[in-house]
C-alpha cells in the first residue's frame, strides 16, 4: 500500500470510528430526552446530560481531528475503546 493510499485508509477508518462513537453519545442524549418526556428526569437532569455530551463530543473530535490520522487509526485498532462519555464527565471537586 502506498503512503497516499495508507493515509486515505487511515482517514476513512478514523471517520468511521468518529461516527460510530458520536452515535453512541447521541444515543445517551436521546435516552435522556425520552426519560424527560416520560417524567423520570427533570430539565436539570437533561441539562447535565447535554453538558456531558458536549464535553464528550469535543474530546472525541479532538482525538479524531487534531493529530496524525495514521496514529489515530493505529490507536483505534490496537487499544481498547475509549469511553468518551466518561471523558466528558464533569470533574469532581
Amino acid at each position: 500500500m502506498t503512503t497516499k493510499s495508507y493515509r486515505q485508509a487511515a482517514r476513512e477508518a478514523v471517520g468511521r470510528y468518529h461516527e460510530s462513537q458520536l452515535a453512541l453519545l447521541v444515543q445517551r442524549v436521546d435516552d435522556a430526552i425520552d426519560r424527560f418526556r416520560g417524567g423520570e428526569l427533570d430539565a436539570f437532569d437533561v441539562d447535565q446530560v447535554l453538558f456531558q455530551y458536549s464535553r464528550a463530543a469535543k474530546e472525541l473530535w479532538k482525538f479524531c481531528n487534531l493529530g496524525d490520522p495514521e496514529l489515530a487509526a493505529n490507536i483505534i485498532l490496537e487499544r481498547p475503546v475509549v469511553d468518551w462519555w466518561e471523558r466528558g464527565a464533569p470533574r469532581k471537586r
